[in-house]
Formats: C-alpha cells, structure tokens, sequence
C-alpha cells in the first residue's frame, strides 16, 4: 500500500510528460471564477432612488447625462437585486427640473418618492472626448457613490459610503472620433458604468 503514492505521482509526472491534460478538469474546476460579495445587501424588497448629480459645466456639454446614466444604474440595480423597486428616472429628473435643492439633498428626495433607499451617484468627472485630443474618443467617468436610509433614526447612521468608481472605455487607448464611434462609445461606457455600481449591491462572481 505504500507504493501507491509513488504510482500516482510517477503518473501525473508521466501525464505531464506526454502533455496530457486529462487531470485539467479536476485540478482546476471551480478554479476561474470567484464570488464578490455585495458592498450594500439591504436593497432586497425595497424601493430605490438614483440620484445622480453632476457640475453645471458637465452638464452644459451633456444635458442629458444625469438622467441617462440614472437610467442605466437604475436598470442594473432593478435586475441583480431581487424584487427591488427603482423609481422612475424621468420622474426624479422632472423634480430636479423643478427644485434644484433637491439635487443635493438624497434624503429629501427619497422622501418625495417614499423610497426606502438613495443611491448617490456624484460624478467627479465625464468626458467621451479629451477636449486636448478632439480627434479621439474615449469615454471617462469617476464618481463617488453612497447611499441613503431615508427613514434612519436622526441617532443612527443613514449615509453609508461606498468604493468610488472609475471607469474606462476603451481601456486601453482612445478610437477615432466619428458620429458612430461617439455614440458606441458612449452607451458602451454607460453600460460598463452603470454594472460597476449596480454590482455593489448584490453578489456576483467575477473571472480570475
């Protein structure tokens, strides 16, 4: 019985030998992927609130970027997170259009809606061109992200601070800028953007 050790190692060292990869399977199943666990858990059957605010002269140059990537969010968030409700963006950006307090004021916005819960997004930076570089395209976005119990107790803790978000698109170097590339860009870097701060609030498994 003592042998059987060194059989089974003389083996592998054969299989490897021959390039054998009949033992991949065993060695590495399971081995690819990994689970994150949610920043932020307590979204499960509540209702939510995107609010995204962002500087005058972003949105001088994109008017419409608040309520697209509040869209976007709320739409990643309403399908990781099981039976979460999201309010309407249109219905946050009418307000916003109306009361310019309420921009900067989550609570008083998750109130107005009767939300449970505010998501914060502050974008620190967006571009989808260097103005340096007009020629190329390369979407950019940094934001902080927090959120907030709208009907926390004044004596506990109703903003909780998240790991801010940067991101990309392309990562690796900008594409030349067309009227087609612009707007693939674009949607694409909402899209990578708008996942990025969804997955904060539940599970998901992420490739090693």
């Amino acid at each position: 019985m003592k042998r059987i050790p060194c059989v089974v190692a003389g083996s592998i060292a054969i299989a490897a030998l021959c390039g054998c990869n009949w033992l991949v399977p065993f060695i590495f199943v399971g081995e690819h992927k990994r689970t994150v666990p949610a920043e932020f858990n307590k979204l499960e059957g509540k209702r939510a609130l995107v609010l995204v605010w962002a500087e005058p002269a972003t949105l001088y140059d994109y008017p419409h970027v608040r309520i697209e990537l509040a869209t976007y969010v709320a739409d990643k968030i309403r399908a990781g997170v099981k039976e979460c409700e999201t309010v309407d963006p249109a219905d946050v950006e009418d307000l916003l259009q109306r009361d310019l307090d309420a921009a900067v004021d989550p609570v008083h916005t998750g109130k107005h809606f009767a939300a449970d819960y505010v998501v914060y997004v502050e974008l620190l930076g967006f571009q989808i061109r260097d103005p340096a570089t007009p020629d190329l395209a390369q979407g950019r976005v940094s934001a902080s992200v927090a959120v907030y119990d709208v009907n926390a107790d004044p004596d506990e803790i109703g903003r909780f601070a998240l790991t801010p978000v940067e991101t990309v698109c392309p990562e690796h170097s900008p594409v030349l800028m067309s009227a087609r590339n612009a707007l693939t860009i674009r949607r694409k870097t909402y899209e990578v953007f708008s996942e990025t701060v969804a997955r904060k609030f539940f599970d998901h498994d992420v490739d090693l």
